[in-house]
């Protein structure tokens, strides 16, 4: 046995002791050094996302249970224990937004009170981002389904391509807006022959830096689209029943405001030369297709011979399987980061893009505390 001196007294201690301390600190370490990535999503469609980042990452999905009950109640059952560990939740958002955003909220609230360590969110597809902006009597629901999540126990999320990138200001904790560029690129140089007779094109003036951002690293011209097919009705008959003071009527002088015209945006119009080419329309969600049907049709008429849309992610709603098939469009090609297996059944021409290496190296970057910046290299701000 060790001896050790205490001021002028020497003590007997004995290695049979030491360890035991030790061995319980390193225990303790270990539990909280690991994580589990869990799937909220309650249909099988769903979790296919799911199961090509874990198989990327070498683990086994988490062990859990989404249902909805028969009052259409979400219920979550976490079937293995998480205390102390880092846990991502993958949650794909199918046609039923509204039943996706309670899954995850149930089980992030779930995994909460189990006592995990950080709870991430892995939202490729952020829902409602499309509201992050106020309108006419209307709400910015995006920033009430941030609070929602941060109070469910949500610590971090990883998201793709968010409509807005503002929106990233909503949230009282990290989030990374990870890219789809660099893998629609890629799509591009290896499967569109003769990609080099194309030219990219921004639906609308609101989409040209994103378009722009494309040309300038495939190096390809750029064509910008103004107008709009159908126009929208004024609302300048709102507030009729609410004239302005008169001074008939109260005595007092009215308030003369100038009068303001409606906007009325003019028919479609090409600014730019796609006579010959491939006309590349780049856009980051894709949903209701009567628009690029419309600027489809345009393009052919101004020369283009092949129409390609791509998109971050494929909501594809609704008619947009048929309407794609009828169109002058020859392809779409969207991301997985939303299921779309039952749209491309309705039509051949919507192809897939694999986004799960770059989620999966994401979540092995924020578990193990490395930098990010690698996963944003040659990224634009615009982009």
């Amino acid at each position: 046995m060790p001896i050790r001196r205490f001021g002028g007294h020497r003590s007997l201690v004995s290695h049979s002791q030491t360890p035991k301390l030790s061995y319980g600190y390193t225990k303790m370490n270990i539990s909280r050094s690991g994580y589990r990535v869990f799937s909220a999503n309650s249909t099988t469609a769903c979790t296919e996302l799911a199961k090509k980042i874990t198989e990327r990452l070498g683990v086994e999905l988490g062990k859990s249970v989404v249902y909805q009950e028969s009052n259409s109640e979400t219920r979550v059952d976490v079937k293995e224990s998480v205390r102390g560990q880092d846990i991502f939740i993958i949650q794909t958002i199918p046609r039923d937004v509204n039943t996706a955003i309670m899954e995850l909220l149930v089980m992030a609230y779930a995994l909460k009170t189990s006592c995990a360590n950080n709870i991430i969110g892995v939202i490729p597809y952020f829902p409602y981002s499309k509201q992050c902006k106020m309108r006419k009597r209307g709400s910015i629901v995006c920033k009430l389904l941030a609070s929602m999540l941060a109070k469910a126990g949500l610590t971090h999320i990883i998201t793709m391509d968010l409509h807005q990138k503002e929106i990233q200001g909503f949230f009282s904790f990290p989030v990374d807006n990870l890219r789809a560029s660099p893998f629609l690129i890629q799509y591009i140089q290896e499967e569109i022959p003769d990609y080099r007779n194309a030219i990219i094109v921004a639906k609308s003036p609101s989409a040209a830096k994103r378009a722009q951002s494309y040309a300038e690293r495939l190096r390809l011209g750029l064509a910008v689209m103004h107008g709009e097919a159908n126009h929208s009705e004024s609302d300048m008959a709102d507030g009729r029943h609410s004239p302005p003071l008169s001074r008939t009527t109260t005595g007092h002088t009215g308030l003369e405001l100038p009068l303001m015209m409606a906007k009325e945006k003019p028919p479609i119009t090409v600014v730019g030369d796609v006579g010959g080419r491939i006309a590349i329309i780049v856009d980051d969600i894709i949903d209701d297709v009567e628009d690029y049907v419309a600027a489809a049709e345009i393009l052919k008429e101004r020369g283009a011979y092949k129409i390609y849309i791509m998109a971050t992610h494929g909501l594809l709603s609704a008619e947009a399987p048929r309407l794609i098939e009828e169109s002058a469009i020859d392809e779409v090609v969207v991301t997985n980061t939303v299921p779309h297996e039952v749209q491309k059944l309705q039509c051949p021409k919507i192809k897939t893009v694999d986004v799960s290496m770059i989620l999966a190296e994401a979540i092995r970057r924020i578990h193990n505390g490395e930098s990010m910046a690698y996963l944003f290299r040659n990224i634009a701000v615009d982009d």
